[in-house]
């Protein structure tokens, strides 16, 4: 049983990272940064997948859960005011803490279908960050040939490829640890504490 307190918390802690895509949205507003803003606005927007798949999906995530999910929307975001430019580690982490998130819910998934979620977790997690890399590139391309600030910014292919590696980075540690972790979506209740 979830303890109310903890769900208290949590909820407050879910709504501080909220208010800090907010803070992206408005400093990038101020600074002029569609990048900023644009990326602000879909974290903020997704921030509210967890509440929805536990409406459509008769699923409760765990209160560290729903927090590391928007956390990743929030390091993503906070991202593109500065830190994937002067943070040697910036994209690294935000790489892998996405992969994860996007590994974690192949994984719940296939193991509430009775499948094997090792295969399915690495080729989505890598299929999908590749074709990230390849809509980085396109919209880059694009934002330029009609003279405006590309809201994705490539950084070449030594860039890319360190990308896709913390994808898999992401991947492998949902698959070392996602039956533990990821307990509550496959068997249907919460199996544990907050």
């Amino acid at each position: 049983m979830t303890d109310p307190r903890q769900t208290s918390v949590a909820r407050e802690a879910e709504r501080g990272v909220r208010y800090g895509i907010v803070a992206v949205f408005v400093v990038g507003l101020h600074r002029r940064d569609l990048g900023a803003v644009v990326n602000a606005f879909f974290a903020l927007v997704l921030s509210y997948l967890p509440g929805v798949a536990e409406r459509l999906f008769d699923v409760e995530f765990r209160a560290w859960q729903r927090l590391y999910t928007v956390t990743a929307l929030l390091t993503h975001a906070a991202g593109m005011l500065g830190p994937y430019e002067e943070v040697w580690w910036w994209d690294h982490l935000t790489h892998t803490h996405s992969a994860s998130v996007l590994g974690g819910v192949v994984h719940a998934l296939a193991r509430r279908r009775g499948r094997d979620p090792r295969p399915r977790v690495l080729a989505v997690v890598v299929g999908l960050g590749v074709l990230w890399e390849l809509v980085e590139y396109v919209i880059h391309a694009a934002f330029r040939r009609v003279g405006l600030e590309p809201i994705l910014v490539p950084y070449g292919r030594h860039d890319t490829l360190y990308d896709l590696l913390f994808d898999l980075v992401g991947a492998v540690l949902v698959l070392a640890f996602g039956d533990r972790l990821l307990d509550n979506f496959h068997h249907g209740a919460d199996g544990g504490s907050a």
